[in-house]
């Protein structure tokens, strides 16, 4: 059994930087996906990057440029770095991984990150 729990989040002003970690619990084997997903209040869940244990990464077109998805795997975590942030980076974040040969997903609960002044 794996968990994921979440931290780093908080208020910040527009232009602010803010760094959540994932640290997972557990044991797995086989190829992975890591990420990290973002939900408004009144809008889906949506991604916002991934990080596959091949090294690919993929980011949402809104957070280009802006955030950086890393790891440590002697840890067990991935963070996210979140510079230049916006008002409608507003959300709560939640932490996932993909286990490929299990087919298994797991969540973390989920922090708050607000931008406003």
């Amino acid at each position: 059994q794996v968990q994921l729990v979440e931290s780093g989040g908080g208020l910040v002003q527009p232009g602010g930087s803010l760094r959540l970690s994932c640290a997972a619990s557990g044991s797995w084997f086989g190829s992975y996906v890591m990420g990290w997903y973002r939900q408004a209040p009144g809008t889906q869940r949506d991604l916002v990057a991934t990080l596959t244990s091949f090294g690919r990464i993929v980011y949402a077109d809104s957070v280009k440029g802006r955030f950086t998805i890393s790891r440590d795997n002697t840890k067990n975590t991935w963070d996210l770095q979140m510079n230049n942030l916006k008002p409608e980076d507003t959300a709560v974040y939640y932490c996932h991984l993909h286990l490929d040969f299990q087919n298994l997903s797991y969540w973390g609960r989920g922090t708050q990150v607000a931008v406003s002044s």
